[in-house]
């Protein structure tokens, strides 16, 4: 079957994208996990709201991970106004390890969005005399290597911000259909290492689960005052350290560190409903990055199925792009690299729901609105 001129296009985008893979698997950045223990000052900083179930297993391994460190490391806490027994937890932590600091957030400032909030008044309460600042969400696990292998990066390759991107982990038939296109979707797209040195905006990707940032650069960029009302404020902070002078880039964390983001479609959907509107710019991006993944990875399985060759082609380069990401990433190989074109079409369908949710005024994340104007 001969294929149209659509198909064939889809196709050499498919093989671009897999061109792409390959390059930054070449020169992707990994935590060393056998280097040296930091001998740095080290504030982590982990901001949590109604994180009962996660909360003991991210600071237990914190204080593991801390124990591997030769400088300074103070963990500073904040509680973001938990309704559960979060701040209990913590404290119980704190009590028995001088190196916790609980804190309690102050209101919410009208302009500001929760997460920036309580990210900001952490790093305003981390010790003047710590050379980098550490962001850490409540879902993320890391392991004894993680400190030290991520300030080690951070200095070796003389980045200013790095994201050691965790392995993602994912048991739902959703979870398992989205989460893997987290790591894919920059490894496909993202020349790695011209990102880190450009300050062009469309050329960064971060990962606010695990932020490693030097604290003068922190500072110089304008901390998370700068970014105040972003929903995706790790990529917008990415984007003021490089437009402050800096260099910062994604790295693959899956060594060190381990996060199950949504347990399920409820969430999941919820999730990506919360931040997708944002992730593209416009609504006119958004369109457009839309119709460029289904021409790249829907069209030309879809052709495949009619006999044509130049499709399977294009959907065998889909495939592997996935399966040398899962691999690199310690994701999974069978059969979800396979499920490739549903997965784009599911991220497709969440990110309609997102803005249809947010034209609504109907998003809201642990019970405050986002994407209004609301603080």
């Amino acid at each position: 079957m001969r294929s149209g001129p659509v198909v064939r296009a889809g196709t050499v985008l498919s093989l671009a994208s897999l061109g792409l893979v390959v390059r930054n698997l070449r020169t992707l950045r990994v935590p060393d996990t056998d280097g040296p223990p930091a001998e740095e000052h080290v504030a982590v900083l982990l901001p949590v709201r109604d994180e009962e179930a996660a909360v003991l297993a991210c600071l237990r391994s914190i204080l593991r991970s801390a124990d591997r460190c030769a400088g300074t490391v103070d963990v500073l806490v904040l509680d973001d106004g938990s309704t559960d027994g979060t701040a209990d937890l913590v404290r119980s932590v704190a009590a028995t390890d001088p190196r916790v600091t609980l804190l309690a957030g102050a209101p919410l400032p009208v302009g500001w969005l929760g997460k920036p909030w309580a990210c900001q008044q952490l790093a305003e309460a981390a010790p003047p005399t710590a050379g980098v600042l550490l962001f850490v969400d409540a879902d993320v696990t890391v392991a004894a290597s993680c400190l030290s292998a991520t300030v080690g990066l951070l200095r070796a390759a003389d980045l200013d911000l790095v994201c050691p991107y965790p392995r993602q982990l994912a048991l739902t038939w959703s979870e398992r259909l989205v989460q893997p296109l987290l790591q894919w979707s920059w490894m496909s797209t993202l020349p790695l290492r011209l990102a880190e040195r450009s300050s062009r905006p469309s050329l960064g990707a971060a990962n606010g689960q695990l932020l490693c940032v030097d604290a003068a650069a922190y500072r110089r960029a304008g901390g998370h005052a700068a970014v105040r009302h972003e929903v995706l404020e790790d990529i917008a902070l990415l984007r003021a350290v490089k437009g402050s002078g800096g260099r910062g880039v994604v790295a693959d964390g899956s060594a060190v560190a381990t996060c199950r983001m949504y347990d399920g479609w409820p969430g999941l959907r919820d999730g990506y409903a919360k931040s997708l509107w944002s992730a593209f710019g416009s609504p006119a991006g958004a369109t457009a990055v839309s119709g460029v993944l289904g021409l790249a990875y829907v069209v030309p399985p879809a052709a495949a199925l009619r006999g044509s060759r130049t499709g399977l082609l294009g959907y065998l380069a889909a495939v592997a792009g996935r399966a040398l990401v899962a691999r690199r990433t310690r994701g999974r190989l069978v059969p979800d690299v396979w499920l490739h074109p549903f997965s784009v079409l599911l991220l497709d369908g969440l990110l309609v729901d997102s803005f249809r949710r947010r034209a609504r005024g109907e998003l809201r994340w642990k019970g405050r609105p986002v994407g209004g104007d609301a603080g």
